[in-house]
């Protein structure tokens, strides 16, 4: 089926706005249900959010995580997230996410190209509740090949440039050691050969590695998915406004390429735009102060499915807990460049000899939690004591052996990122404060605390190595606390952390079957949200790995299930 706009008015059953992972799905599975669908995309590429994610999606009790040894159980998720979540409400949405889970998966595995793992080692976030899982309830994607794509690989959002090694070579988390020091034995030199011979003849030919891991493999997977079952995808299509019928949403106005045009829908009409993202309004409304000026989503995703939701009486939801869902991401500003934002997940903040310290100079989270728990440990001590920035303490040693943020194991260019502004360095504790402007007394004790904690293995204010999440993202080779030791001598760094937005937990309240609800609770008939245009399920707390995507995929299959009348 031709992606051009007709120059004549055109209905569809199912009219989707947004290629991200939510997107796709929904059209997807309108396909397999033998609709009539249409995707709309603003932008030029597939992929939105979902293309710079990891691509870990958190589904519990997969038939995959039996298949590859690590069985989980609905039951244990249900409990976990009771545990979680709490009385925040939602307990059915959260049912109808957990029920249909494994069956979703199951589909796409059988009817298109989107192949999953479960992780052997991947833990909960928060493995302190019951029922929580170490493996198998985080879903990763296979390695998709881009040449599948032809021509239209150049349609897939590349990742962040900063997670790109050689300007556009995709690299997993577990080929990065022997990238970085492809000399040190046989085995490293042939794994850095089998990932950058390769990517040097891709680039013979195409403007970046072919070679799609994390959440660029399954914008792949799916965007493939999509061509086999030939639905269109009209790209430069944003949504302009819903169109309402006796108080049914019947289609929409779109801006083409073509001039604007109306289409109509028969089953309904899905928003799946990203959420608030770069809305300046929905930010200025729901999110904290100190958040509203730097997001991770793409620059395009402005709010355009809230929005219009909003115009014909949908109910916005703050979130609960949280508007946001948070990474701390330092900044290096690059002039006549885009500025390199790199998030802190897991390569520097949990390994051992680093802490994270506020304006007094003290700690005031478990550095090494999940990167939304650490920067919620920010948002609150931001409440009493300046905590927007935060700064990232470490010793030469710890910049040696682990990096820092955008500084790479081995302290590469060091001298480099110094003159450029992004990490400070002082010969003492008392200098460096001085530098970075936070209280040295309090520097010093902090520091001073930190080693007598990591001489016991105890951190006694705030646990850290406590959890099998911290010790899993630490160094098992440091005693006794994979995530502590002893800071100093000299010389110190530090770099400056901000919240940043990686999905928005606020957004449309809707239903079980992904309808979105008014201000009285009553589903707007013909109108659907899913991703993050739909407020998290997880009510502002972030359970696990992939508790973004996974949600986005299940209610995207959801919705195209209850419209085309197989769900209700």
């Amino acid at each position: 089926m031709s992606s051009r706009w007709p120059d004549e008015p055109e209905t569809v059953d199912l009219l989707v706005f947004g290629a991200g992972a939510a997107g796709m799905t929904a059209a997807l599975t309108g396909a397999f249900e033998g609709l009539k669908v249409l995707l709309c995309e603003k932008t030029d590429t597939v992929g939105g959010t979902t293309s710079t994610s990891g691509g870990t999606t958190w589904v519990p009790g997969t038939s995959q995580s039996v298949r590859d040894g690590v069985p989980d159980s609905i039951e244990d998720a249900s409990q976990f997230l009771r545990s979680v979540v709490g009385p925040r409400g939602g307990d059915d949405l959260r049912a109808a996410f957990l029920a249909s889970g494994p069956a979703v998966i199951d589909e796409l595995e059988a009817k298109s190209e989107v192949r999953f793992v479960a992780a052997q080692a991947h833990p909960d976030y928060l493995g302190c509740h019951p029922g929580a899982a170490y493996g198998g309830r985080a879903l990763v994607p296979t390695i998709f090949d881009g040449r599948q794509l032809g021509k239209d690989f150049d349609r897939v959002r590349p990742p962040r440039p900063e997670f790109m090694g050689l300007g556009g070579m995709m690299v997993g988390r577990a080929e990065i050691p022997a990238l970085l020091s492809p000399l040190s034995s046989v085995s490293n030199f042939l794994t850095a050969m089998s990932v950058v011979l390769p990517y040097l003849l891709d680039r013979l030919t195409h403007k970046r590695g072919t070679r799609l891991l994390m959440g660029n493999a399954l914008v792949g997977q799916l965007f493939l998915s999509l061509r086999q079952r030939k639905v269109p995808i009209r790209f430069g299509s944003p949504l302009r406004e819903l169109v309402v019928e006796d108080g049914r949403v019947v289609g929409a106005v779109v801006d083409t390429p073509a001039g604007r045009r109306t289409v109509r829908a028969r089953r309904g009409v899905v928003l799946a735009t990203g959420g608030i993202a770069w809305n300046p309004e929905l930010r200025t409304r729901t999110y904290p102060e100190g958040t509203r000026d730097l997001c991770l989503a793409p620059a395009t995703n402005t709010g355009d499915g809230v929005s219009s939701a909003l115009d014909v009486g949908g109910q916005l939801d703050d979130g609960h807990d949280s508007a946001g869902l948070w990474m701390p991401c330092s900044v290096m500003k690059r002039p006549g460049k885009p500025d390199a934002i790199w998030p802190h997940i897991i390569l520097d903040r949990a390994k051992p000899g680093l802490i994270a310290v506020n304006s007094s100079g003290r700690r005031f989270v478990n550095e090494s939690d999940s990167y939304h728990d650490f920067s919620m440990g920010m948002l609150r001590a931001n409440a009493h004591t300046p905590s927007i920035p935060a700064w990232l303490i470490c010793d030469a040693s710890f910049v040696r052996d682990y990096g820092l943020g955008l500084i790479l194991a081995g302290g590469r260019q060091l001298r480099r990122f110094k003159a450029a502004g992004y990490v400070a360095e002082g010969r003492t504790l008392r200098e460096l404060a001085e530098r970075i402007g936070v209280d040295a007394a309090g520097l010093e004790r902090s520091v001073a605390d930190h080693n007598r904690y990591a001489q016991t293995g105890v951190d006694e204010e705030f646990g850290r190595g406590a959890s099998v999440m911290n010790r899993f993202n630490g160094d098992d080779g440091n005693e006794p606390n994979p995530c502590m030791r002893q800071i100093g001598p000299g010389p110190f760094y530090a770099v400056a952390v901000r919240p940043a937005d990686l999905a928005s937990s606020a957004g449309l309240k809707g239903d079980a079957f992904g309808r979105v609800l008014n201000d009285r609770n009553v589903p707007i008939t013909g109108l659907y949200v899913c991703g993050n245009d739909m407020t998290s399920i997880f009510r502002g707390t972030y359970p696990g790995p992939g508790t973004t995507l996974g949600p986005a995929i299940v209610f995207g299959w959801r919705i195209a299930k209850h419209a085309a009348g197989r769900l209700d």
